[in-house]
């Protein structure tokens, strides 16, 4: 029993160094056809070697189709993917990837803030250049460590929306780091809200909007990594198979993706942290032990639905919909 998902061989057309530990790769098909179509927030799903599948936003103008522009950034905490990215992936080399999806779509507003920090500029980018060609008012407030770790600098400078464009630098003046109580103090109705970047970055956003009063549904994140969640008192539970009513005991040290496969049921996943949507599995029956941080409050509060690579249970037993 196989979950997957649309997947294609690109060729990588071209890698640059796009600032300080982050380099860009271009992907185009082999035998120069069009590429599916994308919308702004959009990833794509890269299988890097045997075993590692990871995903990154495209950050060109979502009506390209010749290409797919991905940016990494070389995480010294990485589990191996970002690594053999910038190490490994060279031009001319052919890899695997997903057809484009998109868990981070850009919704119909008035306004619109765009929050990045550092390599969380790529789908803002996207999403930046979506609005300025179709004239959406908003603004972009980006956030690195300092102007050397700022990717797409110069395309930005550059860019027909420049003046929407607000650089903060953690090493410059003090007068220029974003102010998020001043930027999202107040909710306003017209508004929505959209924060990439390091969990610590979204972290304060969503605090902040969440304090001020800002609605759920105004409010969209995407996160690259996972939460650290201790996983002391992880004990066992069962996860049962509704089709065929196999029962399976998922341990302390393993994930139940990790035990399905080991049975054979095969569920796609990418991120392996809860971050990304792909492995989304329906639950019957039980209580997930929800781990991720994809779904929203009132989805998790539904329990139907988890992510079997890293969410658990609170219950004994698990039945879930494959």
């Amino acid at each position: 029993m196989t979950h997957t998902a649309p997947s294609m061989i690109v060729e990588v057309k071209a890698r640059h160094v796009e600032a300080r530990d982050i380099v860009t790769f271009e992907l185009a098909d082999p035998h120069g056809r069009e590429l599916p179509a994308f919308s702004a927030g959009a990833h794509i799903d890269v299988r890097i070697k045997d075993g590692l599948v990871r995903q990154y936003s495209l950050c060109n103008h979502s009506e390209d189709r010749d290409r797919y522009l991905i940016g990494v950034l070389r995480d010294a905490h990485s589990r191996g993917g970002s690594h053999a990215m910038h190490d490994e992936i060279q031009v001319g080399d052919l890899v695997q990837i997903s057809a484009p999806k998109n868990h981070f779509p850009l919704k119909p507003a008035e306004h619109t803030l765009l929050l990045a920090g550092g390599i969380g500029i790529t789908p803002l980018l996207c999403m930046a250049e979506r609005m300025a060609h179709t004239d959406g008012e908003f603004e972009l407030h980006y956030c690195t460590r300092s102007r050397e770790r700022t990717a797409f600098y110069q395309r930005l400078q550059d860019s027909s929306f420049a003046n929407s464009v607000n650089f903060h630098f953690d090493d410059g003046e003090a007068s220029q780091h974003l102010n998020l109580d001043a930027l999202l103090g107040e909710p306003r109705a017209d508004t929505h809200v959209y924060v990439c970047g390091p969990k610590g970055f979204i972290d304060a956003v969503m605090t902040t909007c969440k304090a001020s009063g800002w609605p759920e549904d105004q409010v969209h994140t995407e996160y690259f990594s996972g939460a650290d969640i201790s996983s002391d008192d992880d004990g066992s539970f069962e996860v049962r198979i509704a089709s065929s009513g196999a029962s399976f005991t998922v341990p302390a040290d393993k994930t139940v993706h990790q035990v399905l496969a080991e049975n054979g049921i095969e569920i796609m996943v990418s991120c392996e942290q809860g971050v990304c949507g792909t492995c989304l599995t329906r639950v019957l029956e039980g209580e997930p032990d929800h781990r991720d941080l994809y779904l929203e409050e009132h989805e998790h509060a539904a329990n139907d639905q988890f992510t079997p690579c890293c969410s658990r249970a609170k219950s004994s037993v698990l039945v879930l919909d494959l």
